[in-house]
């Protein structure tokens, strides 16, 4: 039951872009493409994964005093190694991305689940919660890169081959023929623009959710004296 709750906080009812609306700065700047925002979520992913075991792992031995240097050391470590696979392996992709795969070290979200749930729980819980917490930050990432590209270019899977490899090439879909563009899609009014639209229509789900649920525990109540009699 736990890892359930996991999976829904991380994919929906506290996620970090569109609930806890953390680590906006990398959400708004490199999300132009589905591709820019499918790597740079993976990254952060992958960071979230290691700094949460580890720290997990590390908790109990970990005075209070110094746990917060620690933990920003552990995700730094992390996301150092995952900065010099991207060069190695994607480095088209990584001179794109650039300054915002080192600064995945400030990203509040991740040192927020090191401090609030990987810090006070099993290693196991930590690792799940690190996976699902990064797969909601990436999905936010990758949907906003795709109406941004749409909009912005009238394409999706654009330059796939960035982080795909060569055989990607021709994975572009070219949704509308002689675009001319849209601009402002592409700039980062157009990100905080794409962001406000997802977490209003976030809410509106939200809210008729709950209306529905409402509905069916009054309607459960009005005929449970009914059924009584």
């Amino acid at each position: 039951m736990q890892i359930r709750q996991l999976i829904a906080d991380g994919l929906w009812h506290n996620n970090p872009a569109l609930v806890q609306l953390l680590g906006l700065c990398p959400l708004l700047a490199v999300s132009g493409t589905v591709v820019n925002g499918l790597g740079l979520g993976l990254a952060t992913t992958l960071t979230l994964m290691i700094s949460n075991l580890l720290v997990s792992l590390v908790r109990n031995h970990l005075p209070d005093e110094i746990r917060i240097p620690v933990f920003v050391m552990i995700i730094a470590a992390a996301v150092t190694s995952i900065e010099l696979v991207i060069s190695a392996w994607f480095y088209q992709l990584y001179l794109i991305l650039g300054i915002f795969i080192p600064l995945i070290v400030t990203n509040c979200a991740i040192i927020a689940r090191a401090e609030a749930f990987a810090f006070r729980n099993a290693p196991v819980p930590a690792l799940i919660d690190g996976l699902f917490m990064g797969v909601g930050f990436t999905a936010a990432l990758t949907l906003l890169g795709a109406v941004r590209e749409l909009v912005g270019y009238g394409t999706l899977l654009r330059q796939a081959d960035l982080l795909f490899g060569e055989s990607a090439a021709n994975w572009t879909l070219v949704l509308v023929d002689d675009y001319g563009g849209f601009l402002l899609a592409i700039l980062p009014p157009g990100a905080f623009i794409g962001l406000g639209f997802m977490i209003a229509l976030k809410n509106v789900i939200d809210q008729h959710g709950r209306a529905r649920q409402t509905a069916v525990v009054a309607a459960s109540g009005s005929i449970a004296p009914s059924g009584a009699t």
